[in-house]
Parts: structure tokens; C-alpha cells; sequence
């Protein structure tokens, strides 16, 4: 079995795709929903929609809980590798080492593939293709700089723009690889459907920012 660790953001999903056409499919698509919203290794907000992903997607998906204790999350990522049979793992890898270097210890220890299509990527290049192809939007901000008007924008030419010059004045990862940021895929080109956002709010308290999606459906593209 062939399978994505799938949070429904970025880097998860432009993995997704380049793993495909470089002719790895991915059969399965596994989300974990961390209880702990600071988790080290899972992405938080939204993370429940991955299923309306999915659908678009058509490929099948486990929805796998855990309490995202540091460490011990991650016998939870090996109970669902093995449960699932999967024989090689496609994630959303860029920069982090803490995150690689776990995933690759399990899946050596299964006798797993693990494929990072991302791993090293230069982050304009990624970003770049992310603007002309995807819709993916910025869910969470937590870096000096990110304030709430991020909350819900498109990672377009003019987010691309203002995240480079928030690079050079505070040295914010661009591809938020630090934790400054969190986004989420309504469309790319796999997708049969798109999502289209019904309700959301936006959650800021000065520093700290959310964009909470609490109706969405999918339309025909």
C-alpha cells in the first residue's frame, strides 16, 4: 500500500503530486488528529476538512487520533503504518530535520519507502508553484511579522511578495518550517472538486491568529 501522511496543507499536498507524477500513486491517505494543538510533528488547524480533501482526491482516507505527546506520537504514526499494510510513505518533509529523521527511523524500521519530494526544495520554487497552481490559504500565524490580515489569504504573487520581505526583516522560514505558519489546499490540480468555504471566522489575540473553517463544500470545477 502506497501512502500519504496527509495533513491537508501545503507541503503535504504538493508532495502528493509530485510523488505522483513521478509515478508514485498514492493509494491511501493517513491524517493524524493531534489533541495536542502545540504538536511537534502534526498540523492542527483545519485538519478535520482533510476528509472533504480526500473525496476530491478520490483516494481512500484514515482519520488517526492521537494525543501528540512529543514522542509518543509517534508509536501512533507506527500502529497506523502497520495496520494499513503500507510499504512506502510519501510526506511533505522541506527543511525539518526533527520531523525527517523520525519518520525515516520508523519507516526503516518497518521496511518502509519513505519518498519526500520536498526534502531540500528552495522555497520560491515551491512557493511559486503553489501560486500559479494551487489555492491554498494561511490558517494559522505565529511569527513577528504574520499579523491577522494572512488569516485566509491565498499564497499568491502578493503573499509571496510580503512573506520574502518578512524573510529579510525578521528571518521568518518561508515556507513556515519553524512553526510560523499553517495552511490549507481548497484546490490543486489532482483535485476533481474544489472546496468552497461557506463560514469561517478568524481567531487573533495580537500575536497569535487562526482562520477557523467551520462550513465548507465541494463544487464542481
Amino acid at each position: 500500500m502506497i501512502a500519504c501522511l496527509y495533513s491537508g496543507g501545503k507541503d503535504s499536498t504538493l508532495a502528493l503530486h509530485r510523488a505522483y507524477y513521478e509515478g508514485c500513486k498514492a493509494e491511501l491517505l493517513i491524517t493524524m488528529i493531534s489533541k495536542n494543538e502545540y504538536s511537534y510533528m502534526f498540523h492542527r488547524p483545519n485538519v478535520e476538512f482533510s476528509s472533504m480533501q480526500a473525496k476530491a482526491l478520490g483516494i481512500m482516507h484514515r482519520l488517526v487520533m492521537t494525543e501528540g505527546e512529543k514522542e509518543k506520537e509517534l508509536d501512533d504514526i507506527e500502529i497506523a503504518l502497520t495496520d494499513n499494510h503500507v510499504t512506502k510513505l510519501i510526506t511533505g518533509a522541506v527543511a525539518s530535520t526533527y520531523q525527517r529523521n523520525r519518520i525515516n527511523a520508523i519507516c526503516e524500521r518497518l521496511g518502509i519507502e519513505h519518498i519526500s519530494p520536498l526534502w531540500g526544495i528552495d522555497p520560491m520554487n515551491e512557493l511559486d508553484e503553489l501560486s500559479r497552481n494551487y489555492n491554498a490559504i494561511i490558517t494559522h500565524v505565529s511569527a513577528e511579522g504574520l499579523d491577522e490580515s494572512f488569516l485566509g489569504s491565498r499564497i499568491d504573487d502578493g503573499i509571496i511578495h510580503r512573506l520574502v520581505d518578512l524573510n529579510k526583516r525578521y528571518g521568518i522560514n518561508m515556507l513556515f518550517e519553524g512553526g510560523e505558519a499553517e495552511s490549507f489546499v481548497l484546490d490543486a490540480p489532482l483535485f476533481k472538486n474544489k472546496i468552497i468555504v461557506d463560514k469561517a471566522r478568524r481567531e487573533w489575540d495580537g500575536s497569535i491568529g487562526n482562520y477557523i473553517i467551520e462550513k465548507a463544500h465541494l463544487e464542481m470545477k
